[in-house]
């Protein structure tokens, strides 16, 4: 090799080698995000055979070391920043195709503008997130093709990228299947000798109070009607927003690792999950919906984003579009408790037949499985 090449590789691996490793590099400090969109493609890979690891974006020896052995790079939830312009260097210097991977609109400014949740944060928080939008849309923009989390996010990325884009959505892993399993079980002789009925509000993150307004006024007519009604709140909430009157009828649990998480949700009879409709939550996936049917709970979720996705209406669920529909489906779950249960039940085998570990549809486009195969 002379010296004018030294540096060069003359084939990509992936021709070279027939079996397939993915090297992920991504932001791994949302707990979260680094469960649905890292560690669980272990699995999900595995089922076709293809090699998978993956490093935080800033652990730069452990992501050059993966990138060696790899035929193909996938970056997740990166912005422009000199580490991962190197990455990509490396990446085009190894001759290996790059997929960039996401689950928010984090490169739109027009999704920010607009984004309801923004109103209940400091202004400067906005600011700064619209002023970041532009840095993710340039390495999404140097990626080969693109995966989204959910079809709406990934129409909306097709107006700002002329880029291949396919969907691979959030599903339940082993992990997942068996937390739910034990969460479950743990709550069953509890939630069986309650005589009262409790709806669940689960809040991953700061902003969310400005998705809970759209249905406060039918929560809270709920709760007034009767008193062994309970809303139970997981994660980051500001309670005092809700009715003094009802503040008894309320309990709130504070932001937890994944399996107390589940542990708590099992207590509910339902789960309810509104959305603010604006162009950011239309770009939503459904991971809420996963974790209450893991746990056997059924949802009512709003008609925005790809949460309706999962909701078998009447069977795992109710989809509401209206304030009407709200109150119909929480007074429908209310008066059979029996009833309820088992279309919680029905949730969790949905859950485990059609949304568990697959490489095929309506997990991810089976053409993204294909570029990674071929």
């Amino acid at each position: 090799m002379s010296v004018a090449n030294a540096m060069s590789t003359q084939k990509a691996p992936a021709l070279l080698t027939r079996r397939r490793m993915i090297a992920m590099i991504g932001d791994l400090n949302l707990q979260q995000c680094k469960k649905y969109r890292i560690e669980q493609l272990t699995e999900l890979w595995g089922t076709v055979g293809v090699d998978y690891q993956y490093a935080h974006f800033e652990d730069i020896p452990r992501c050059i070391a993966i990138m060696q052995a790899a035929t193909h790079l996938m970056l997740y939830r990166l912005q422009r920043h000199d580490i991962v312009t190197s990455y990509l260097y490396e990446a085009r210097r190894l001759r290996l195709p790059v997929l960039y991977d996401i689950d928010d609109p984090l490169f739109s400014v027009e999704a920010y503008a607009t984004y309801g949740n923004m109103a209940v944060l400091p202004t400067e928080v906005k600011q700064h997130f619209l002023a970041q939008a532009p840095l993710y849309l340039d390495i999404l923009n140097a990626a080969d093709i693109l995966s989204f989390s959910t079809p709406g996010l990934r129409d909306h990325a097709m107006s700002l990228s002329p880029r291949p884009a396919f969907v691979r959505r959030n599903f339940a892993d082993r992990e997942t299947l068996e937390a739910g399993r034990t969460a479950l079980q743990s709550s069953f002789a509890e939630k069986s000798a309650a005589d009262g009925f409790t709806l669940c509000f689960a809040s991953g993150s700061q902003g969310h109070e400005a998705d809970f307004q759209t249905i406060a006024p039918q929560v809270e007519a709920f709760l007034g009607a009767a008193p062994n009604r309970k809303l139970l709140i997981l994660g980051h909430f500001q309670s005092e927003l809700l009715s003094e009157k009802l503040q008894s009828q309320i309990e709130t649990r504070p932001f937890s690792d994944y399996a107390t998480y589940l542990g708590h949700l099992a207590r509910a009879d339902v789960a309810v999950m509104p959305l603010a409709d604006d162009l950011f939550n239309r770009c939503k996936s459904a991971v809420r919906v996963i974790d209450a049917a893991a746990a056997g709970v059924p949802s009512i979720v709003s008609a925005t984003g790809d949460l309706a996705a999962m909701i078998n209406p009447g069977k795992t669920g109710y989809i509401a579009a209206t304030p009407d529909d709200w109150t119909g489906a929480l007074e429908t779950l209310a008066t059979d408790k029996a009833v309820t249960a088992q279309m919680g039940r029905n949730a969790r085998l949905v859950l485990e037949d059609l949304w568990s570990a697959r490489a095929s549809q309506p997990i991810i486009d089976t053409e993204l499985v294909g570029w990674v195969k071929e």
